[in-house]
């Protein structure tokens, strides 16, 4: 009896920002390692989430959304996804289905003609739940005429739709070989990162306008208890005095439900109970230290 080859390789996923691929990810892995809200460039590290589709191992990397970038830490980010996608197996570009070819969307497509990937492009037309059919059609048809991707899915990452499709043909297009990470692994961020990712997300979603661009959270201590639970301290840096104020919230309130809800989260996830403690500290420059960029997987040298 012959027995399926194992395979494994990296799948990049780009696109503007937006446009859903930290949802995408968590679908294909099954369980949330990116974080996802309604704004823009809340991704900043190469995300890293391992699925298994058969005897194929893939890992995604849930790339920084491809934007024109203004700061330090935005040109980092844009490097990333660049990087996260000249060293892929295979690149899925997601467009949203009612957004179609933005100016955004050309731009990434003229970089990938000028500086064409060694793997496959792949097209995913995601969100097609909002657009109605004729759109989708014509979407199609004028994607295909801007580019030569090797593959076009209609899905809703969100809804599932056609994602189990995308993932079996990712799967047999990953190359012949043993599995990177263990069966069990779903992500190959360290347990800290994913916190601090886990607390920003819901920084981001209770904060309004630049404010969540403005801070970062780090995850400094992880004690593991004789009761089988865990402590976790984590900084929430911010670069003004005023904007602690807001994290914090009047009476705290802010900071209160912000550390609750990822408390739930985290313990969801580790599947144990978690002691979660937050601070708030003023950093004016923590945007052009090497120390936070690390910190986020970045390389500070690309903000340069």
């Amino acid at each position: 009896m012959t027995q399926t080859p194992a395979r494994a390789g990296f799948v990049a996923l780009i696109g503007e920002p937006n446009a859903g691929k930290s949802t995408l990810l968590n679908r294909m892995v099954g369980a949330k390692v990116s974080i996802v809200t309604h704004k823009v460039q809340t991704t900043r590290a190469r995300i890293r989430g391992v699925a298994i589709e058969g005897a194929s191992q893939i890992v995604f990397v849930d790339t920084p959304g491809l934007f024109r970038p203004r700061r330090r830490l935005d040109r980092a980010m844009v490097a990333a996804a660049w990087g996260g996608a000249s060293d892929a197996d295979v690149v899925v570009l997601l467009i949203e289905a009612q957004r179609g070819l933005t100016d955004g969307v050309r731009a990434i497509l003229d970089r990938l003609r000028d500086e064409p990937p060694k793997a496959p492009v792949v097209l995913a037309i995601n969100k097609i739940d909002r657009a109605p059919r004729d759109r989708l059609l014509g979407l199609t048809q004028e994607m295909a005429e801007a580019f030569d991707f090797a593959e076009v899915f209609m899905i809703s990452a969100e809804k599932g739709y056609g994602t189990d499709d995308l993932k079996a043909w990712l799967a047999g297009r990953m190359p012949e070989g043993p599995w990177l990470y263990p069966e069990d692994q779903i992500a190959d961020l360290p347990l800290r990162m994913l916190a601090a990712e886990t607390t920003r997300e819901k920084l981001t979603l209770r904060l309004h306008q630049e404010l969540p661009y403005q801070l970062t959270v780090e995850t400094e201590g992880w004690e593991e208890r004789a009761d089988g639970s865990v402590r976790i301290d984590q900084v929430v840096y911010v670069a003004r005095e005023g904007h602690r104020g807001i994290v914090l919230g009047r009476g705290g309130e802010t900071i209160k439900a912000v550390g609750k809800a990822a408390r739930e989260d985290l313990s969801e996830f580790l599947d144990r109970k978690v002691h979660l403690f937050l601070q708030v500290k003023v950093r004016e420059k923590w945007l052009d230290e090497r120390a936070r960029f690390e910190a986020m997987g970045l390389d500070f040298r690309d903000g340069g």
